[in-house]
C-alpha cells in the first residue's frame, strides 16, 4: 500500500522507518519530511494544515493511508477532509483533537466523565488571574488555553512568577493560543506517559514512557520540547496503568462519544502518580515527541498493523506484542536551546552510527550540504537504542552520542535518572 506521513520532525522519522519494516508498505512518503527521513523515504513539499492541500496531494499520489504525526494539522481538520475523500487516515476529527487543542475542553470533558485531574480555573482577565493565584498560593501551573507547540506550560515555583506568566500569555506572548489561560493545582509526584490506540469504542494500550522537559541534568532549567525519553515506565505500574485506564482513560474515550465526537488514533494521557494514584495531567492527541522514537524501536513493524486496524475500526481483533525490552533516546540539541541557538554548525560521525532494530538516529532537524551535516533546529538528533535493561539501553545510547563529534551541540548526560 502507498502510505503518507504527515510532519517533519524526530517523531515522524521513527514512524517512517517502523513503518518501512512491514511488508504492507510499498511506497512512503512524507511530506514536509527533514533531510535525515529523506535518506529513507521520498519527502514532498506540502502544507500540511491545509486540508485540501493534502487531500488533492493523496489523491494524486494515489495513497491509501495518512499517518499524522504534530498537533495542528488534527486541529486544522485534515482528518475530516480526508475522511470526507474517503481516504483512510489515523487521528482524531478535528472536534475530537480539540482534547489537546483546548486546555478547558479537557477540564470540561474530565469532569463529565469523573476523571481524576488537578483543581482548575480559566481567565482571560488578567486581574481576575491574579486575584486567583494571590487566593491559590505557589506553587501553581499556568497554561496557555490552546496549541502553544508543547512551551504554553509554566510551572510556576512563586506566585511573582505564576503572575509574570499570566501577564505573557494573556499580553500576547504565545499568540491566539495564549487568548486565555488555565490556572492549576499545582500536583506532586512522578509524571509518566501512557499510550493507547481508540477506533472510537475499542481501547487498547500501547505502551508507557517518560520524558524529561527540563534542559538541565537533574531536571532542572526551563521547559523545552523534550530532552529525551525511556520506555517503559516503572513508576506506571500494570495496577497504576490500569486504574488510569479504567478512572480516567475509557470514561473520556465514553464521554467522547456519548458527545457525537468518537475519538479515533492514539490518545497520550500525561499522568502524575503519587502513591500509586494517577490523575489527569493533560491530553495530546498524537505520538509524544520524543517518547514516540522509544515506542516505535519497541513496537517496530507492528505499528503500522495497529495504526490500520484503529483507522478501520477493528482494534477489537489486535493485541500489542512487546519483547522484553527497553529503549532511551538522548536528544542532541544546538547550543542555547531552548533559547536563542544558531542554525549551521557541521554534524560530524552520523554516517558511520550503526542502524539497525537496536540502534537508530533520528533526526529532527538537520540539513545535508555538500555531503555534510548541518543543525537545521533546536532539537537535532534523538540518538536512540534498545537493551535487555534500561541500563543497557542507556549505555548504547551515549555510545553512540559519543561518536557524534558535534562542538555546537549539546545533551543531557542523565537521562534515565529517575528510573535508574
Amino acid at each position: 500500500m502507498n502510505i503518507l506521513i504527515l510532519g517533519g520532525g524526530g517523531r515522524e522519522h521513527s514512524l517512517a522507518w517502523a513503518v518501512l519494516q512491514n511488508p504492507k508498505c510499498d511506497k512512503l512518503i512524507v511530506a514536509p519530511g527533514n533531510a535525515g527521513i529523506a535518506q529513507i523515504a521520498t519527502c514532498a513539499n506540502l502544507d500540511i494544515e491545509d486540508p485540501g492541500a493534502v487531500v488533492d496531494f493523496a489523491a494524486e499520489e494515489a495513497i491509501d493511508f495518512v499517518i499524522v504525526g504534530p498537533e495542528a494539522p488534527l486541529a486544522a481538520g485534515v482528518v475530516d477532509a480526508l475522511d470526507a475523500a474517503e481516504i483512510l487516515a489515523f487521528g482524531p476529527s478535528g472536534a475530537a483533537a480539540r482534547l489537546e487543542a483546548s486546555k478547558t475542553f479537557t477540564k470540561e470533558i474530565c469532569e463529565a466523565a469523573g476523571a481524576p485531574t488537578a483543581a482548575w480555573a480559566r481567565f482571560t482577565d488578567v486581574d481576575a488571574a491574579k486575584d486567583y493565584i494571590h487566593k491559590a498560593g505557589a506553587p501553581i501551573v499556568v497554561k496557555a488555553d490552546g496549541l502553544a507547540a508543547g512551551k504554553g506550560v509554566i510551572v510556576a515555583e512563586t506566585e511573582e512568577h505564576a503572575i509574570i506568566a499570566v501577564e505573557d500569555m494573556l499580553g500576547g506572548g504565545f499568540g491566539a493560543a495564549g487568548a486565555s489561560v488555565v490556572i492549576e493545582e499545582f500536583m506532586a509526584g512522578e509524571e509518566a506517559s501512557f499510550f493507547v490506540l481508540s477506533d472510537g469504542e475499542t481501547v487498547l494500550p500501547i505502551g508507557t514512557a517518560q520524558d524529561h522537559k527540563r534542559v538541565g541534568e537533574g531536571d532542572t532549567g526551563p521547559n523545552t520540547g523534550g530532552m529525551g525519553a525511556y520506555s517503559p515506565a516503572p513508576v506506571l505500574t500494570d495496577a497504576v496503568a490500569e486504574g488510569a485506564l479504567e478512572r480516567i482513560v475509557k470514561p473520556t474515550i465514553a464521554e467522547m462519544a456519548r458527545r457525537g465526537t468518537p475519538y479515533r488514533g492514539v490518545l497520550y494521557a500525561g499522568l502524575m502518580i503519587e502513591n500509586g494514584e494517577a490523575r489527569l495531567v493533560e491530553y495530546n492527541v498524537r505520538f509524544g515527541d520524543p517518547e514516540c522514537q522509544v515506542l516505535m524501536m519497541r513496537l517496530g513493524a507492528q505499528a503500522l498493523d495497529l495504526m490500520l486496524a484503529c483507522a478501520e475500526g477493528r482494534l477489537s481483533e489486535m493485541a500489542v506484542t512487546w519483547a522484553e525490552d527497553h529503549a532511551m533516546t538522548v536528544v542532541m540539541a544546538a547550543e542555547g536551546y531552548p533559547g536563542a541557538y544558531e542554525k549551521g554548525s557541521v554534524i560530524g560521525g552520523l554516517d558511520g552510527l550503526p542502524e539497525d532494530s537496536r540502534h537508530m538516529t533520528f533526526h529532527a532537524g538537520t540539513a545535508r550540504e555538500g555531503g555534510q551535516w548541518r543543525a537545521a533546529g533546536g532539537r537535532v538528533l534523538n540518538v536512540t537504542a534498545r537493551g535487555d535493561t534500561l541500563a543497557d539501553a542507556r549505555d548504547e545510547a551515549y555510545a553512540m552520542v559519543d561518536r557524534i563529534d558535534w562542538p555546537g551541540g549539546f545533551c543531557r548526560r542523565d537521562i534515565g535518572w529517575r528510573a535508574l
